[in-house]
């Protein structure tokens, strides 16, 4: 996205770690508002503390390796291409070029190119998921009315 280095999908082995060290890691968040951590590489070891607030997203990174996911950090305020804003959004670059034509979905312009802000990207999304949420819901209330049901 906004940053285009690679992100190296998590390998068995290091999906395992994460998850380990994910539970490890929550264990000892639970307990105390900051998380001092001791990070040992080959002979050296450092304390370090971390805010509660960094712990908590090291702790859902290392969840969603756990599951084998890619995982990327950026900032809200990061500037995504059209087709950034597709990919995240699970819809096709022109169904989202619609949407900015429309207004739906706030944009603009670095030359000739679109920019969309991911926190935009993420409200949208927001909506979608709650509207796709909610019509699952009458979909599940009629297929009950109609004892569609198992």
């Amino acid at each position: 996205m906004a940053t285009t280095t690679p992100v190296p999908h998590p390998s068995p082995r290091d999906s395992a770690l994460a998850r380990d060290s994910g539970e490890r890691l929550a264990r000892a968040v639970s307990a105390t508002p900051h998380a001092a951590l001791t990070i040992s590489v080959g002979a050296s070891t450092e304390p370090i503390t971390l805010p509660h607030s960094a712990a908590k997203f090291l702790i859902e990174g290392l969840a969603e390796l756990a599951k084998g996911n890619e995982v990327r950090m950026l900032p809200v305020h990061a500037e995504l291409t059209t087709q950034e804003a597709s990919a995240l959004l699970n819809l096709s670059r022109p169904y989202v070029v619609r949407l900015l034509d429309g207004g739906k979905l706030p944009s603009y312009k670095v030359g000739t190119h679109r920019r969309v802000r991911l926190d935009d990207v993420l409200a949208y999304k927001r909506e979608l998921d709650a509207d796709r949420l909610d019509a699952l819901k009458k979909l599940v209330a009629e297929a009950q009315e109609l004892d569609m049901g198992y």
